[in-house]
């Protein structure tokens, strides 16, 4: 294993130990929220993921949810991602989904970016695996389907 491979290792597990946003929060006048609930039947991961805008901007992830490692690290560094300018646009969101997407689904060939997806990129390894894709898409799924419904 790598240096950086080992490195991206400890960021996965850290995320999962220590997750950032746990804990749905209480749905807050002035601010729109939503609620998404999603599931992996293959593995039996569950993410429970609520987002809150005021205006046109995120201001917060919060989620429960149970599963490996990845699925819940994921989230993690979502809600992480969201939080570390106070709040994100609306589009600019809906941007750093799409390209996660396209990065999990490359086979290897796309790396996300540290400067943008911050500890989210320690996941670009996970696209080699098919199989652990959906794990670690999973928050970005139900943070896409709540953000469309907020």
């Amino acid at each position: 294993m790598s240096g950086l491979d080992a490195l991206y290792q400890d960021v996965i597990l850290d995320h999962s130990k220590r997750r950032f946003g746990y804990g749905l929060a209480e749905e807050t006048e002035g601010f729109a929220s939503a609620t998404s609930h999603q599931r992996n039947p293959v593995c039996g991961d569950d993410i429970t993921l609520r987002v809150r805008l005021e205006g046109d901007v995120v201001r917060d992830v919060t989620w429960e949810g149970a599963g490996c490692a990845i699925s819940q690290s994921s989230a993690s560094m979502l809600a992480s991602l969201i939080a570390e300018d106070e709040g994100m646009p609306r589009a600019e969101a809906s941007a750093l989904v799409d390209g996660f997407r396209e990065a999990l689904r490359s086979r290897g060939t796309i790396a996300l970016d540290e400067e943008v997806y911050s500890d989210a990129a320690a996941l670009s390894g996970v696209s080699k695996y098919t199989a652990r894709v959906k794990c670690a898409m999973l928050a970005w799924v139900a943070f896409e389907d709540a953000l469309g419904r907020a």
